[in-house]
């Protein structure tokens, strides 16, 4: 048996294995502290996404598909919608998905700096927009709301806008505006007449629930830009005191209140607290493991916006305790992962992309919250629905588009942590 000779090249396997080990140690440094990331100098089998991110979005959206026809399916006997087929809002839901994901693709090609170089035209369209709602003849109005603009196949709700508009602009903002953080009013006043003028907008559709996600969006981003834990006590107190404020100013959102605290009392079952007690009905039916999937009561006709706001309360009814626990563990790690991300990329120095990916977690996460709070009965009903799960369009399509953005900011991210440039 013959034996190389110690000067002799190795072979192309021996190459190949010590290139694997090659490392680059790569510092980062953020806010004072160092990160450091290991990568290999030679191409690897690294994912340029989230793979289990993309993974779990897959089957939220599989399984709203799901949700949305079995809470829909008789609304086709009702008379209100005019004699529509059984599957006309499940085939409206995969219609929405379908372009949304479409939307979705391309706005992920989008690199994080064109967002950012263009986020206050895109604020001033937005605003733009909303106040194209409320002129009469270009705005839809259905039961006194006026949120829609008509875009032929489908309406557009630009209150959806409105929450990626903010998350990108306050980020933006945070950023340009880092040498006045420490300086309260410096810092919060502009954006603060901002958000305010959106409030304002929004509320005269009237969409409270859609400038409560805003406002916390904000504050949130301001907060973990760098705004001192003063400001940031001040900017809450401010903000419950102006709710408390809007809430006993407006009849009809106080009926809301004292419908919620006592939804079961003789005046408020039949009105205010109709789709409460049902809500709750439905859940209470499902008891732990549910009556089965498509066998949910409530729905026929019982629970009003069974496929929209009030979807978990099906899920509730037909899955049990099981699946709303489930739905909850899902969305909490859905945000957490955002959150990471969003940490990620302050750590690599990329801070305006850092704070979009962590508003957009804030904006998922709370608006959950919010709507699985209402279903349970544990928050006044507020008219949002649950973020990738109920029916709409403009939601649907902004949620997707919400998680597009993330995905690139992760996808940044790894080419960053793989020593190459974005």
């Amino acid at each position: 048996m013959s034996m190389a000779s110690p000067n002799s090249k190795p072979g192309l396997w021996s190459r190949l294995w010590r290139r694997k080990e090659e490392v680059l140690d790569l510092p980062v440094r953020s806010a004072g502290l160092e990160y450091r990331y290991k990568t290999s100098s030679a191409p690897t089998a690294v994912q340029d996404i989230d793979q289990t991110l993309l993974g779990v979005l897959l089957a939220i959206l599989a399984w709203s598909v799901v949700m949305v026809y079995s809470a829909s399916i008789a609304l086709g006997d009702n008379p209100r919608f005019g004699g529509i087929s059984n599957e006309f809002f499940l085939i409206r839901h995969v219609i929405s998905i379908a372009v949304a994901f479409v939307a979705a693709v391309a706005v992920s090609q989008i690199p994080m700096d064109v967002w950012r170089n263009n986020a206050i035209w895109l604020l001033l369209g937005t605003i733009g927009l909303l106040i194209a709602v409320l002129i009469p003849g270009i705005g839809i109005s259905v039961n006194g709301a006026r949120r829609w603009l008509p875009l032929g196949l489908m309406s557009f709700q630009p209150s959806e806008l409105a929450k990626l508009t903010v998350v990108i602009y306050a980020a933006d903002y945070m950023v340009r505006r880092m040498d006045v953080r420490e300086k309260f009013f410096r810092a919060v006043v502009p954006i603060g007449f901002a958000v305010g003028l959106i409030g304002f907008l929004l509320l005269a559709e009237p969409d409270m629930g859609a400038f409560v996600v805003i406002a916390v969006i904000a504050v949130g981003i301001l907060f973990l830009g760098g705004v001192n834990i003063r400001g940031f006590l001040i900017m809450l107190v401010v903000l419950g005191v102006s709710f408390m404020f809007i809430i006993w100013s407006s009849p009809w959102r106080r009926d809301r209140i004292f419908a919620y605290l006592d939804p079961w009392s003789e005046e408020h079952r039949l009105g205010r607290g109709y789709q409460l007690t049902h809500s709750l009905i439905a859940i209470g039916r499902g008891e732990v493991s549910g009556v089965g999937l498509g066998a949910s009561v409530e729905k026929l006709h019982w629970l009003p916006e069974a496929h929209t706001d009030f979807i978990l309360a099906v899920i509730g009814e037909e899955f049990g305790l099981i699946g709303v626990l489930l739905l909850i563990a899902v969305f909490f790690w859905l945000t957490r992962r955002i959150m990471v991300i969003g940490r990620q990329a302050v750590a690599l120095d990329r801070i305006f992309s850092g704070l979009v990916a962590q508003g957009i977690a804030l904006w998922i996460g709370f608006q959950a919250v919010i709507n699985i709070g209402v279903n349970l009965g544990a928050l006044p009903t507020k008219g949002l629905t649950l973020p990738l799960m109920s029916f709409g369009g403009s939601g649907v399509l902004l949620n997707l588009v919400a998680m597009a953005v993330v995905l690139r900011v992760d996808y940044e991210n790894r080419i960053l942590m793989r020593g190459r440039q974005v």
